[in-house]
């Protein structure tokens, strides 16, 4: 993996091996994506305040609660021969069913 260092002659980064430029000095510069955290609000559970995701994973822990911006996969059977006893077929797992 190639080391970078500043060259102050060129004003640029440079590999410190090669010297050959790490980028071409007229394109755009490369910085990391940053997302913002989520606004505070008061915790309709317990009436607390929740500031940033941290805090909200926290307080959903603490009350014994789970996200449900992010469903849980649906169920998948794996007996073919309890699905079709129970008329559940449609629950079966794609490989199951298939054999």
């Amino acid at each position: 993996m190639a080391t970078y260092v500043f060259s102050a002659q060129i004003g640029a980064m440079i590999d410190k091996a090669t010297g050959e430029l790490m980028n071409d000095p007229d394109a755009p510069m490369a910085t990391p994506s940053v997302v913002a955290d989520t606004p505070g609000y008061t915790s309709p559970i317990d009436g607390s305040w929740i500031e940033g995701r941290r805090a909200r994973r926290y307080d959903l822990e603490k009350n014994n609660c789970v996200d449900m911006g992010r469903p849980a996969a649906p169920p998948k059977l794996r007996n073919k021969r309890f699905a079709q006893k129970h008329n559940v077929e449609h629950l079966l797992d794609p490989e199951v069913a298939a054999k």
